[in-house]
């Protein structure tokens, strides 16, 4: 059967029918629920920094905000739901640098990085180095001289994380040094492994190491920052060492790529609103989060230099999911 004729003159209509809506609808959102989906398990830094945006979200703007786990697929399995869901502003991804990592290293996810679209980023933390006690070196530089000419080990929380990548990147690619990387399941089990000096070098999340480099118990040898971090200030970055070089975990949340801009607008105002509030700030430090407030002109900026960076370094390590 022919497919029907819609003239273009209906069509005109229709069009102009749909967007004179999305204010409307903006003007009285939200209506219900909101949902946050977390791409990782309960716990995690994604889950505890988007739990303290939505409890400071409900506080001051009055919303009903549900935080639903849904981990899998290194955050792919959230972000392909969100993806696919209605675009109204009711189902909101919070995520991590992961959605830039799996982006450039994965090609068969089921939704692309432009089914979504950034509402805001609203903390990031660098990596950081960390050795064992006993380990001499007390800067990046230090120890990638001594170990020059040797094999040695790295721990990370796994496979594809930042801590993976960046760190892989950094003693291949720009020191040009052997080394054998050792992943765990998670940011604590590498963390343990370092303890027990089991492997000479781990890479962690900030938040995963800081308490244990303040106290001592490892040594933080370089942070992924531009400047050194007001959780570990004794902790040279990258660039003192000689090396330039940013890795960092950060969350953001992120919409349907069609949702209406007064929606984005409005929740990212929200968010905004929620991560400048002072005792967000301080909860969010005391884990070894600096907050971020920016507009969504430069949240889309950012996402798409994370996306920039995070090809660059899988590309040249050689790093590729499917």
């Amino acid at each position: 059967m022919p497919a029907p004729h819609i003239s273009r003159r209906s069509l005109i209509v229709a069009l102009f029918a749909c967007a004179a809506a999305q204010p409307a609808a903006a003007g009285t959102y939200p209506t219900q629920n909101i949902t946050f989906v977390v791409s990782f398990a309960p716990g995690g830094i994604a889950d505890v920094v988007a739990r303290i945006v939505a409890q400071k979200v409900a506080e001051r703007a009055g919303w009903t905000i549900v935080v639903e786990n849904r981990g899998g697929a290194g955050g792919d399995v959230a972000a392909r739901m969100v993806s696919h869901a209605n675009p109204d502003g009711y189902t909101v991804l919070a995520t991590t640098t992961a959605l830039a990592i799996n982006a450039a290293a994965s090609r068969n996810r089921g939704f692309a990085v432009a089914d979504l679209t950034a509402v805001a980023v609203v903390a990031s933390s660098p990596d950081v180095l960390a050795v064992h006690p006993k380990s001499t070196a007390t800067t990046l530089a230090e120890f990638i001289a001594e170990r020059r000419g040797k094999t040695f080990s790295f721990g990370s929380a796994g496979v594809g994380t930042t801590t993976h990548v960046a760190t892989e990147y950094l003693l291949r690619e720009l020191a040009k040094v052997s080394v054998t990387h050792v992943p765990f399941n998670g940011g604590m089990p590498a963390v343990n492994a370092a303890l027990g000096n089991h492997v000479d070098l781990v890479c962690a999340s900030l938040p995963t190491a800081f308490s244990q480099i303040n106290e001592g118990t490892l040594r933080g040898i370089g942070v992924a920052g531009t400047k050194r971090s007001p959780a570990a200030p004794g902790v040279p970055t990258y660039g003192e060492s000689g090396y330039s070089l940013q890795s960092a975990n950060w969350i953001g949340f992120f919409v349907p790529a069609q949702t209406p801009d007064p929606i984005i607008a409005r929740l990212g105002a929200e968010i905004n609103e929620a991560v400048k509030a002072d005792d967000v700030q301080k909860k969010l430090e005391a884990i070894g989060f600096e907050t971020i407030v920016q507009t969504r002109t430069e949240a889309l900026e950012y996402i798409n230099d994370e996306l920039t960076r995070w090809q660059t370094m899988t590309r040249a390590i050689g790093f590729l999911i499917n």
